[in-house]
């Protein structure tokens, strides 16, 4: 192999890794992650009833303060379109807590996209909360909790397979 040859294929082999890459989350069954754009088709697999549950707790602390929920729990499915929002809202697609007014005032793409009749809520009663009947699939848990000061939003991405999942926030 020629200098050129050489100098031409590691070029091409820095050009090929400097390419941004999309996420290789589970996403909902079905679900393509090649777009971030809103796209009812994404979340159709999360309207589906299935064997899937989630008993939640929710027993988050700061500086010695023990929080508590201050509304409604939601149920968000994982698409490319809400991954790419959160990880906009809340820094991560794993888990977060961040305060209420930092994600409130956080610009995401899109923000007309109305998912909303996708999203399942739930109350939150002595730190708990329960979502039954859910397909297979990746969701995200949103709560928003409060220890008397400002409310902080506390987010948890999580899988259900068939079964029961325990999650503590």
């Amino acid at each position: 192999m020629s200098a050129r040859h050489l100098i031409l294929f590691v070029a091409l082999g820095a050009a090929l890794a400097a390419c941004e890459t999309l996420p290789m989350g589970d996403f909902g069954p079905g679900a393509s992650p090649a777009s971030t754009a809103f796209r009812a088709d994404d979340f159709a697999w999360s309207s589906r009833a299935g064997r899937g549950s989630i008993d939640g707790r929710v027993a988050y602390s700061r500086e010695g303060q023990a929080f508590t929920c201050t509304g409604s729990v939601a149920l968000t499915p994982d698409t490319p379109y809400t991954r790419a929002r959160f990880r906009t809202l809340y820094g991560s697609t794993d888990r977060a807590a961040i305060p209420e007014a930092v994600v409130r005032a956080r610009t995401v793409p899109d923000p007309n996209a109305d998912y909303r009749s996708f999203v399942r809520s739930t109350t939150c009663q002595n730190g708990r909360f329960e979502f039954t009947g859910l397909p297979d699939g990746d969701w995200f848990i949103i709560a928003p909790v409060s220890a008397g000061g400002d409310r902080i939003v506390l987010m948890r991405q999580i899988g259900t397979r068939g079964g029961r999942v325990s999650v503590t926030l």
